[in-house]
């Protein structure tokens, strides 16, 4: 016992005494504050620069790090191929999860927003030099303003009302005393700050300098028109998704003192508002030079799969640049080529996709025994083998019928059995190069892998990657949010088809049928969105406030028969269709993420979400 007493005090004392020779040695600049911060232009532009450090890395969708992407695995739209104990979207995905254990998505938003603060307190600080103008302070006072904002909407979206705030507070504030906002006031004060950010802030179409990746007026415009469309939504706006007054889980809501924390009424011209913040946001932009993104020929696949690889292109509105990272391509990669085949798209999204030719939907529904309903007029054919391959390659000779005369954006956003991808075709049979017999964890669970935003130049074994961003805001989206508000304002008229048949041109799709009312033409646009924004972190947030995820995620998912015994792109027994998950989603408790529970102890102002 007093050999193990003395080499702790051994280890004791040579701690103290590194702590002791560190505190002597500090460098001048490690006992900075804030105001010396601010009085030099460099240490005030780091300062800038770590503001940003809290924009999530949303190309990780393994979601194992705080800040990193859950969302696309928990919608109708990818299945993870890791174990639950990996990946927290395998919690969410059967109902087991809690307040008190949840990924961190609270904490590091929050000290964005006090860093903005901070800086916003302190910008005019900075004196006027030859590399600093009035103009610069203006601009960076700008980004801040938007990263504020942006701040506030990626907790809203997930936690709903949230307390908003616009100062820094001291240490010994009484935080008992902040509650959550009404949902109306926190969406206007993200509005305001939007608002002003866009005032001081410049449209930088292109743009491939060292600038690229800061906050643009384009960016600022375009928040602003999501998160008005968000608040337009049934979820936000007392509606259930046929269009009824809600129920009152949501109308009942209050904080702790009694105050209704979502609107009581329905309020139609929020629609009215939501498209003329979108149309705002299209004019500014196209003026200013943006529109949507076209590859030098023209080709419908190589538009949409080359959007996601030239960084900064004139359609991108704001983007965080990744760099070489390399869990993207990991994740999408198959493990024959070195990947982990970890973001594996579900059967249900894979029939979404339309028929080129004719512009319908291959599969109307599905039997109770999960068979597809085929819509024999589309021109799906669902057995046998392609004789020939496609004039522009997208597909080979032997392809399985059911891939074959797809929408082009099917062939830029899934990797199939049979498909050509990097060097070869993909074998994600049993016995493949691709497939399960390979790993013992690393292979697709449902047949697919998610090809888009992927990069064909990339070679994981030999650790070669390209330079990446992750899109947070395109034009291509404004004009589907446009579309979409307009609808509920005013019914399918013609900016209604302009901007979705906009949208389908660019695809290579034929322009929606005419005559379609407003409850058809709904349906197209969240069919629109489902395929021309997979996988963008959109689905998750469109079924909730559309109040629809009560159906989308709550349901049996498919994949194809990935273990059957067989080798090859041309054996039957691999397409045939599995259960690969039961998916579980309560209402309303999975609508909005719970506030941790330690937040809710220190403050029981903050009143918990329905549910919880």
């Amino acid at each position: 016992m007093n050999k193990y007493r003395i080499i702790y005090l051994s280890v004791l004392l040579l701690v103290l005494g590194a702590c002791k020779k560190d505190f002597l040695d500090k460098t001048p600049d490690e006992d900075l504050g804030i105001e010396d911060v601010f009085a030099n232009r460099a240490l005030a532009m780091q300062y800038l620069t770590n503001v940003y450090s809290h924009v999530p890395e949303e190309c990780d969708m393994r979601d194992i790090a705080v800040g990193s992407n859950p969302f696309v695995g928990a919608a109708d739209e990818v299945e993870s191929t890791w174990s639950a104990s990996a990946v927290y979207q395998n919690y969410m995905n059967i109902g087991s999860w809690s307040a008190s254990d949840n990924p961190g998505l609270w904490a590091p938003f929050w000290r964005g927003i006090r860093k903005t603060n901070i800086f916003l307190e302190n910008v005019d600080r900075i004196p006027i030099s030859d590399l600093f103008t009035e103009a610069n302070r203006e601009q960076w006072r700008g980004e801040v303003y938007f990263l504020r904002a942006f701040y506030h909407f990626l907790l809203l979206r997930l936690f709903g009302p949230i307390p908003t705030v616009d100062k820094t507070l001291p240490f010994d504030t009484d935080f008992s005393q902040i509650k959550r906002q009404p949902v109306q006031q926190v969406v206007n004060f993200i509005v305001q700050d939007c608002e002003q950010a866009a005032l001081l802030l410049k449209y930088q179409v292109a743009d491939k300098s060292v600038d690229a990746g800061r906050a643009t007026a384009a960016a600022a415009l375009a928040l602003k028109a999501r998160v008005l469309l968000y608040m337009a939504s049934p979820l936000w706006n007392a509606l259930k998704a046929d269009g009824q007054t809600r129920d009152m889980d949501l109308a009942n809501f209050t904080d702790g003192d009694g105050d209704h924390l979502f609107p009581q009424q329905v309020n139609p011209n929020r629609w009215r508002i939501a498209a003329d913040a979108a149309k705002q946001c299209i004019d500014q932009c196209e003026a200013a030079g943006y529109g949507l993104y076209y590859s030098a020929d023209n080709d419908p696949m190589n538009s949409y799969a080359q959007l996601f690889l030239e960084n900064h292109n004139k359609e991108v509105l704001w983007a965080k640049n990744t760099f070489k990272a390399q869990f993207p391509e990991n994740q999408a990669s198959p493990n024959g080529m070195g990947g982990t085949s970890g973001t594996a798209p579900i059967q249900e999204l894979v029939d979404e996709y339309e028929m080129q030719a004719t512009g319908m939907q291959p599969i109307l529904g599905y039997n109770s025994d999960g068979t597809p309903i085929i819509n024999a007029a589309s021109g799906y054919v669902e057995a046998g083998y392609a004789a020939a391959a496609h004039p522009q390659l997208y597909y080979r000779i032997n392809t399985r019928n059911m891939y074959v005369g797809r929408d082009p954006r099917f062939y830029a956003s899934i990797n199939f059995n049979g498909q050509y991808w990097r060097t070869r075709r993909i074998d994600f049979s049993r016995q493949g190069t691709d497939g399960a017999d390979r790993s013992a964890t690393n292979f697709t669970k449902t047949g697919y892998l998610m090809r888009k935003m992927s990069s064909p130049a990339v070679n994981i074994p030999q650790g070669i990657f390209d330079n990446k961003t992750w899109i947070f805001f395109r034009l291509g989206e404004q004009y589907l949010n446009y579309a979409e508000a307009l609808n509920e304002a005013e019914g399918p008229v013609a900016d209604v088809y302009k901007y979705v048949n906009l949208i389908r041109t660019r695809a290579g799709m034929p322009n929606l049928p005419t005559g379609l009312n407003q409850d058809e033409m709904r349906e197209r646009i969240r069919h629109e969105r489902r395929i021309e924004l997979a996988f963008e972190t959109h689905r998750y947030f469109d079924t909730h406030r559309w109040r629809i995820s009560e159906i989308t995620q709550n349901m049996e998912i498919h994949g194809l028969n990935y273990l059957a015994p067989v080798s090859g792109w041309t054996a039957n027994a691999f397409y045939e269709r599995k259960a690969i998950e039961k998916r579980v989603f309560v209402s309303p408790r999975h609508y909005f993420w719970p506030i941790p529970l330690t937040d809710i102890v220190k403050n029981p102002q903050l009143v918990q979400n329905p549910g919880w």
